[in-house]
């Protein structure tokens, strides 16, 4: 995959937009997700965002207040779920290091995070 792949739609090309998955200790639920993110110098952190697509499973784990890791086929982070929308898509966030590519940030390098943050 490209870097540029899964960036159709996302102004700049930097975020990611396509197939993903959110993994909990009961197992994963395939979303489809549309993500970008800035660099915030207050507070010295990455910080991404998106809405996701899901249906009851993501539900439940909205309900729940579940823990989640967001995986992309470019890496993996811890996410927070929130919020549904009229349309039925999920408010999702995380910050530090994004489960996308992202160019111009040093460090930020799409990985697997590990829920202690340590990446791997």
């Amino acid at each position: 995959m490209s870097a540029q792949a899964g960036t159709e739609g996302i102004p700049g090309g930097e975020g990611y937009d396509g197939p993903a998955a959110l993994v909990t200790d009961g197992g994963a639920v395939a979303v489809r997700v549309v993500l970008r993110g800035v660099f915030q110098p207050i507070d010295g952190r990455y910080h991404w965002y998106g809405r996701l697509t899901g249906g009851e499973p993501v539900d439940a784990l909205v309900a729940s207040e579940a823990g989640v890791v967001l995986r992309t086929p470019y890496g993996a982070a811890d996410a927070r779920l929130a919020d549904r929308d009229p349309w039925g898509r999920y408010r999702v966030t995380g910050t530090g290091r994004p489960p996308f590519p992202v160019g111009g940030c040093a460090g930020l390098e799409p990985g697997v995070q590990t829920h202690d943050g340590a990446n791997g």
